[in-house]
């Protein structure tokens, strides 16, 4: 649609152009994520060049203008080198937007939009700045290219977000995170319509941000390394130029080592004290019962009030391990004079004061599930790590909640696992009141196994399979297709910016040096690729050395959260034994081909590059283990191809084998193809079996027979 007022129009080279529709292709499925509220895909394509003219319409915004100008520069670097992308007369993209919005992004944003892409122009409509930068990343997501050149589906969008709080946490505490990683993770949330940063800046191992009314914390807190006040500002404004809000975290009363380095007279027991370098859960709190305690705070919420404009504090609450409550008299003299019945009671008490603290400068409190006892006041928000039964519960009692359980993306499982999550699930009981309490859901990348070389592969691109759940209809649950379009997003993170994948080659040189042309550089990529980082709080139990001061370079840093070679194997033997009436041969080559480049890679690492690199030592148990299975395998889709069974013994061999390929150890990896190769060797041994069973009756046999043997008892 054509400009309507006298605003700004804004010109560049950049996104779309050339659109001549053909009406002989069936509509293709969208690799947007996450995806819209509402698409309508018309047959046909509309052909795309590197020349659009762009027509801001409704009013004048600079954040706007920004992001018009971000689009062009990534489109370009996507689609302007492209000999075949040649110039074409210009096509308009007619940008409509109602209304600036708050120049402060908050809960209340209207982010919604609608798109349409036709044979003659792009119109983008919104009530809000920010709802027009929501479209203008779907739009950016839309175009696919073939051997024919780029092209844009011809498409109709109506969309807005399920839930209004959509957050990713990132912990600046137990590893610093400097600026520059804030910034590239912010471009990267924009990209997947995550609208809330969530910065935990407080933690026993360091007190990350500058307080100017006491200096003293960050001077003796931080090891010098903390955002000044004038980075957090940069920060802010980074933040809100892409519709999202920052929420400081101020973990209170535990967790507080940090700040009682300084101030040791506000710790319930007496000091000295020292910055934390391992991880785990510490006894330094705050004494509630000091109104000394009471006297810091006020200073420092209220300067951190005034920094940060968001209308929500987080104050942590989590993990009182109540050692030291316990242990001083004077404070359960004061939970019992005042009626509190237990630190429970105290901790609420606490919590009490800091509300009326916050509210004075107009914020709300927001904690983790620890801080919801009788008598929280109403205002609170309950952020809960527990579960979605307790913070249905506190929904029902009228607080407001946010979700993190099943999204902590820092224990490395699969995406599948924290797509099928949902704040609100569809088995929920609450009435539509108590819903309306369900804010909506954090990822949550704690810190104690990143750095700013690692911490983007250990976020991306699996959190944008959670900013689907907390935008999308809760119907859109095909794990399958959500992987197929992660693959494309993940296009599209690099192309904002995001490290999760060019900084590989700098892990690569962490184990071998400089030079990445050696012989056997290729077998390692393989293998990096085919292997995991351990999952949930294991790598803490197996690498007890580690601390904050313990480099992270080692294999499971250079390994990924989620191998995607290992999933596409799974999907290929599930195809081949689980096809149909019969087992799929045809599937039996690339399999096999898999296995034995595997373990060539495995054996490599293990037997040659081992010897000439020390960092790759503590690989040599899983890459053996690598060469191992991948021998098992073989033998199974032999027997398979060759419809021979293998025998019983073979069948207790090599699974046993398996079973000590996947025994922990020091390296802190494992080999999720362990799984797919199960089902190999139990369907290569019961081979007889398949022709007296239906399909689920065969599924389920050798499913069931490749469950592995839990473990054994210790005493």
């Amino acid at each position: 649609m054509p400009p309507t007022s006298s605003s700004a129009i804004c010109l560049f080279s950049a996104i779309a152009a050339s659109m001549a529709a053909t009406a002989t292709a069936a509509p293709q499925p969208l690799d947007v994520i996450p995806a819209p509220a509402e698409a309508r895909v018309s047959a046909g394509r509309i052909a795309v060049s590197a020349n659009l003219v762009a027509a801001a319409a409704g009013v004048s915004d600079a954040r706007l203008d920004a992001a018009i100008a971000r689009a062009g520069a990534r489109w370009r670097s996507r689609i302007g080198g492209d000999a075949g992308a040649a110039a074409a007369d210009p096509v308009r993209l007619s940008i409509d937007c109602k209304g600036p919005g708050a120049a402060v992004p908050s809960l209340a944003e209207n982010e919604s939009y609608t798109l349409d892409v036709g044979q003659s122009q792009i119109v983008l409509r919104a009530a809000t700045a920010v709802g027009a930068m929501r479209g203008l990343e779907t739009l950016l997501q839309l175009p696919s290219r073939d051997r024919e050149g780029w092209y844009l589906p011809a498409v109709s969008i109506r969309d807005a977000p399920r839930f209004p709080w959509r957050g990713l946490l990132i912990d600046v505490g137990r590893h610093w995170e400097p600026v520059e990683v804030i910034e590239r993770n912010l471009d990267a949330m924009a990209v997947v319509k995550l609208n809330v940063l969530h910065l935990h800046l407080t933690e026993d191992q360091g007190f990350r941000i500058e307080s100017l009314t006491h200096p003293e914390l960050q001077a003796k807190g931080s090891d010098g390394l903390y955002f000044t006040q004038a980075q957090v500002r940069g920060i802010i404004a980074y933040a809100a130029a892409r519709g999202i809000r920052v929420v400081p975290e101020f973990d209170i009363p535990g967790h507080t080592t940090s700040w009682v380095v300084s101030h040791p007279e506000l710790a319930s027991l007496p000091g000295p004290y020292g910055i934390e370098r391992h991880w785990g859960v510490f006894n330094p709190v705050l004494d509630p019962t000091n109104e000394a305690t009471y006297a810091l705070l006020g200073d420092f919420l209220g300067e951190m009030a005034a920094l940060f404009p968001d209308s929500f504090i987080h104050i942590g609450g989590d993990e009182n391990n109540g050692i030291q409550w316990n242990a001083n008299p004077r404070i359960q003299a004061f939970i019992r004079e005042h009626g509190l019945k237990d630190n429970g009671g105290l901790h609420t008490y606490f919590n009490g004061r800091i509300v009326a603290m916050l509210a004075k400068d107009g914020k709300r409190l927001v904690g983790w599930d620890e801080i919801f006892h009788p008598g929280l006041p109403q205002s609170s928000v309950i952020h809960s790590w527990r579960g979605t039964d307790a913070l249905a519960a506190a929904a029902a009692l009228g607080y407001d909640g946010i979700l993190s359980n099943g999204y902590y993306v820092n224990l490395c499982y699969p995406a599948s696992q924290h797509y099928l999550v949902d704040p609100l699930p569809a088995s929920s009981t609450l009435t539509p009141a108590q819903r309306s309490h369900i804010l909506g859901g954090e990822a949550t990348m704690w810190g104690e196994w990143v750095t700013p070389e690692t911490i983007d592969s250990k976020i991306w691109p699996r959190t944008a399979a959670i900013a689907e759940r907390l935008w999308s209809p809760q119907g859109v649950r095909d794990v399958g297709d959500m992987y197929r379009r992660l693959a494309a997003v993940s296009d599209r993170l690099d192309e904002a910016g995001s490290l999760h994948r060019r900084n590989r080659d700098v892990m690569l040189r962490h184990l071998i040096g400089e030079n990445l042309d050696v012989p056997g550089v290729d077998s390692l990529r393989s293998f990096l690729a085919v292997i995991e980082e351990v999952k949930g709080y294991r790598r803490g139990a197996l690498q007890i050395w580690s601390s904050q001061i313990v480099p992270l370079v080692g294999i499971a840093d250079a390994s990924q959260p989620e191998s995607m070679p290992a999933r596409d194997f799974a999907g290929l033997v599930d195809r081949m034994l689980f096809a149909p009436g019969g087992i799929d041969p045809s599937l039996a080559g690339p399999i096999a081909d898999r296995l034995g480049r595997w373990g060539s890679d495995g054996e490599q690492v293990a037997d040659v590059l081992s010897a000439e690199y020390p960092a790759l030592r503590e690989a040599v148990p899983t890459a053996r283990g690598l060469a191992n299975a991948c021998e098992v395998g073989g033998d199974a889709v032999r027997s398979l191809t060759s419809g021979r069974p293998i025998p019983s013994q073979a069948l207790s061999d090599g699974l046993a084998r398996l079973d000590r390929a996947a025994e922990a150890n020091l390296s802190a990896t494992e080999l999720p193809i362990l799984a797919p190769i199960r089902l190999l060797v139990v369907a290569a041994a019961e081979l007889g079996e398949r022709p007296k069973l239906s399909d689920a009756e065969w599924r389920t046999k050798v499913s069931s027979g490749a469950l592995p043997a839990p473990p054994a008892e210790t005493h």
